[in-house]
């Protein structure tokens, strides 16, 4: 697990913001997909865990970027 720990760490640090930018629309759109997916019984669920999962990272890296000279 390590090793796939330190080859995606050496693979970020080679990344530009275009790469970044990819990776960001891959993940939303297999979000999308999930969700699509989920039986109507879960989805207020997930939503929720979904909202409470961006709250928890979206404020401290908008606090560090905006901290960034």
């Amino acid at each position: 697990m390590m090793k796939l720990i330190d080859k995606g760490m050496r693979f970020a640090k080679e990344m530009t913001v275009l790469d970044f930018a990819m990776l960001k629309f891959c993940m939303f759109s297999i979000g999308v997909i999930v969700a699509l997916l989920l039986p109507e019984s879960v989805k207020q669920i997930v939503l929720g865990i979904a909202i409470f999962v961006f709250v928890i990272t979206y404020f401290p890296l908008m606090v560090k970027f905006f901290k960034t000279k």
